[in-house]
């Protein structure tokens, strides 16, 4: 049940601010400063800490079971490798941070949010992260915006924060003040995808078709023909605008990629970008055939490709990378069928729970399932040219948003139909 004291019920005590500012946290620090998604996420754990040790875990019901037991099972298979890999305490450092982010998932099932604090901390890491990554491209001259983590990290979860602006205006529009809000979000949004253009990160930018597609089943299938039409071709405008300013980079990346598209596939140069990557998962896929089932582990892994490049199976370029750039591939290889597995049910359970109320009545349901389903839809896009979840601010991210999204989902849902506490 949702306490009696939730944000929902006009008052926030004092666990609800503390979750409130967490959450804003994570959101509006995540790029600006080192390891800024760190800060919120730790004080979601140790809340969510103090919860067990007071015996004082919130009721879970079985959708909530299943979003713990994804975060769990990717740890744990994780961990298994690590173990019998032989890496040692190295190894433990980004699996663990999953089951660190089930605390927090309890804590913001127990002491829910106030809505403003996740929206608005989301559209203030969007707006910093993009003018941040402008002040870094235009005026001091860098050729790839990248903040303090790796440039591909910064411009995807920039995109990130984005397109959860987009989500969210959906609760904009029933708030008191609407006009200021939507603006807000609509800055966050322009704020977060010129982020990603600046950094110059390719990857985030082929899954924003799928994003759009993701929006207008929340809100598009209720417009009017008319802004339908006006939709597409505001769209289509701002694409063409993004394409044609040469300030931005995209213009020059996208000829990169078909550049080094043709000089892999005339033989040419196979050491390009694009062509090591096509390198990193030709050799990543030669060594699946041979463990399917438990992978190389990643000291195997490291090996092996080596060995391959060695006897010019593939280049040296690509031989040398510590993972496949592709976060399917890369889990296939190391962990083999289980890893992958694992991997998917990360993305699919939350996505297809999420889902269920993406076209709900309550727009405020609507925009968090939306939020929610757009999490792992992003990080599908991302981990199809990098191996997301290797870096810190990837795991953190993802852990500690769907646990954040999970709890106030969990909460608005219950509130909507108290039946579904019993389940």
């Amino acid at each position: 049940m949702v306490s009696q004291n939730s944000p929902a019920n006009g008052t926030l005590y004092t666990p609800h601010w503390l979750t409130s500012v967490a959450i804003f946290l994570l959101g509006a620090l995540s790029l600006v400063i080192p390891s800024g998604y760190s800060l919120g996420a730790v004080v979601l754990f140790f809340a969510g800490v103090g919860l067990l040790v007071m015996r004082r875990l919130p009721q879970f019901t079985a959708q909530d079971r299943w979003v713990i037991a994804a975060l769990m099972a990717y740890a744990l298979v994780s961990l298994a490798e690590v173990w019998w890999d032989a890496q040692g305490s190295r190894g433990i450092d980004k699996p663990i941070r999953f089951i660190l982010a089930v605390p927090a998932l309890w804590w913001v099932i127990a002491h829910p949010p106030k809505l403003a604090f996740l929206w608005g901390g989301i559209a203030v890491g969007a707006i910093s992260a993009g003018s941040w990554a402008g002040w870094q491209k235009l005026f001091e001259g860098v050729s790839r915006a990248g903040g303090h983590t790796h440039v591909i990290q910064f411009g995807n979860l920039s995109m990130l924060l984005g397109v959860l602006c987009l989500a969210g205006l959906g609760w904009a529009v029933v708030q008191r003040q609407r006009n200021g809000w939507v603006a807000f979000m609509l800055l966050g949004a322009m704020g977060g995808i010129l982020g990603s253009l600046f950094s110059g990160s390719r990857g985030g930018w082929v899954g924003f078709p799928i994003v759009l597609l993701v929006l207008y089943r929340a809100y598009g299938t209720g417009l009017s023909p008319k802004l339908k039409v006006a939709a597409i071709v505001a769209v289509l405008t701002a694409g063409i605008a993004v394409y044609a300013v040469p300030q931005l980079g995209v213009q020059s990346r996208v000829h990169q990629a078909v550049s080094d598209v043709n000089l892999y596939i005339s033989g040419e140069n196979r050491a390009t970008s694009v062509g090591s990557r096509f390198e990193m998962w030709r050799g990543a896929t030669l060594l699946i055939q041979e463990k399917p089932l438990v992978g190389w582990g990643s000291n195997g892994y490291e090996q092996a490709m080596a060995a391959l490049g060695e006897k010019g199976v593939i280049n040296q370029e690509a031989a040398q990378y510590g993972h496949a750039h592709n976060e399917f591939i890369d889990a296939f290889a190391k962990r083999g069928l289980i890893g992958l597995f694992v991997l998917l049910a990360l993305y699919i359970i939350p996505m297809r729970l999420f889902a269920k109320q993406i076209k709900a009545d309550n727009l405020a349901v609507r925009a968090i399932a939306t939020a929610g389903v757009l999490l792992p839809v992003t990080y599908i896009d991302f981990g199809l040219s990098q191996a997301f979840l290797t870096h810190n601010s990837g795991v953190m991210m993802y852990a500690f948003l769907l646990a954040s999204f999970w709890g106030i989902y969990a909460n608005l849902t219950r509130e909507a139909n108290p039946a579904m506490s019993q389940s």
